[in-house]
């Protein structure tokens, strides 16, 4: 089934849409949340708030791309779940560095951005060669290890690394020349 056609589910407020959300989605979406959380207990949660905040959602959205629209929901739960645990001391302290070393370039509130934002960053992303892009959103969106990147990439560790930092630097530079600063 097509997105526009569960979209349209959720507009008649028919259940199916969850369902077929779930089978659609169901996988992509728990990828997305165990990178984050790496509990599948805490991801599949996640994954089922995400089908709660998705019916609570459309209407009034009706989003053209709804893998992209739920992933973002799914990301932002897990990433809410990794603050409480966090604050509880739960969570592995890589997962933190990950987001630290982001958080040094896109401004606070980034997670809710606003559209200008938003399209800095896609544009920015829009300009990457797919090498860098690929490696980009598998560790910044994807949460995914460096050790994870570079055997999916074919690359080392070291060169992971070494184009990450390349890539943010850019970022940095690219969102400063926009007007958007940390």
């Amino acid at each position: 089934m097509n997105d526009r056609t569960i979209v349209e589910l959720y507009l008649e407020r028919s259940e199916t849409a969850i369902k077929e959300t779930a089978t659609k989605y169901g996988r992509y979406l728990l990828s997305i949340s165990m990178g984050i959380l790496s509990s599948i207990p805490d991801a599949e949660e996640c994954v089922n708030d995400t089908y709660d905040k998705l019916w609570s959602s459309i209407p009034p959205h009706e989003p053209e791309s709804l893998a992209a629209f739920a992933g973002r929901i799914t990301r932002n739960l897990s990433l809410n779940r990794l603050a409480h645990y966090s604050a509880q001391k739960r969570i592995d302290a890589s997962t933190l560095v990950l987001l630290d070393e982001i958080a040094e370039i896109v401004p606070d509130g980034a997670e809710d951005c606003d559209i200008y934002l938003r399209d800095t960053i896609d544009s920015f992303l829009d300009g990457l060669d797919k090498r860098a892009r690929i490696v980009f959103m598998q560790r910044y969106w994807y949460v995914r290890s460096i050790r994870e990147i570079a055997k999916n990439m074919g690359m080392t560790e070291n060169a992971v690394k070494s184009q990450l930092a390349r890539t943010r630097k850019s970022l940095k530079e690219h969102l400063e020349k926009h007007g958007v600063t940390v």
